[in-house]
């Protein structure tokens, strides 16, 4: 592990993520059982505001993301980790710790859609892709805080602004509702990430780059996974469901 990052909150130990993955699991398996005979919770303004607050979240992560691999000019092709003390070096370590906490946070979409009985949000795609990431980022800020998987923050804090400001219109209700006739486009960002994040990975496993070829295997397998999840998901909304 790297020891810059090994005693950070949640870092030190599998043991808090993994009691956070438990719970978020109780969560989805109980949460629709105890809401059965309960009304809706509407939660305009709390969605408001916490829709808002991941949506500056995501600005700021993607902020430090680009500034910092511009001023340490990094490598789209092969970026190795800086596992030094200097100040560019746990600057990125430390903009990938937010990320990885983001993905903490961001469990609470599921929770809002069971209080607000939107049970039809809460598919296998939805749940996969939440708790793997919480592992994902666990493990690569523990292990490798940086390098090449700056890519991946990078791009994933840039589409999930546009994925929070569609989520914070929508939550301000039916009358703004003819303005996210852009949801599939939103979806499309999402699968052109992927394949971009695939790709990024992939080339990595075909050339010398001093960045452990486990992890760009990992991430590369992982991908193939959500993009066949989204081409799912993508097919049955927008093609299928039109017919």
């Amino acid at each position: 592990s790297d020891p810059r990052t090994d005693p950070w909150p949640l870092v030190y130990s599998p043991l808090p993520v993994t009691l956070i993955f438990a719970s978020y699991l109780l969560v989805v398996a109980l949460g629709p059982f105890l809401m059965r005979q309960q009304r809706p919770l509407e939660l305009r303004g709390l969605l408001v505001a916490y829709n808002l607050a991941m949506m500056a979240l995501s600005c700021y992560m993607f902020y430090e993301f680009l500034v910092t691999s511009v001023l340490g000019n990094y490598s789209y092709l092969c970026q190795p980790v800086d596992y030094s003390q200097s100040e560019l070096g746990m600057r990125m370590a430390k903009v990938c710790w937010w990320f990885f906490f983001s993905k903490v946070i961001e469990l609470l979409d599921t929770v809002f859609f069971i209080l607000r009985k939107k049970q039809e949000q809460v598919t296998f795609l939805h749940v996969y892709h939440h708790g793997t990431m919480l592992f994902n980022w666990w493990s690569g800020v523990k292990y490798v805080p940086g390098g090449q998987a700056f890519f991946i923050g990078m791009l994933n804090s840039f589409v999930h602004i546009f994925m929070y400001g569609y989520y914070a219109l929508a939550s301000l209700g039916p009358r703004l509702h003819r303005y996210l006739w852009w949801k599939r486009y939103l979806t499309i960002m999402q699968l052109c990430q992927l394949v971009a994040i695939a790709a990024h990975s992939s080339y990595n496993l075909f050339t010398e780059c001093p960045f452990p070829d486990g992890f760009n295997t990992a991430v590369f397998l992982y991908i193939l996974s959500l993009m066949a999840l989204f081409l799912h998901f993508y097919h049955r909304t927008y093609i299928r469901g039109k017919q």
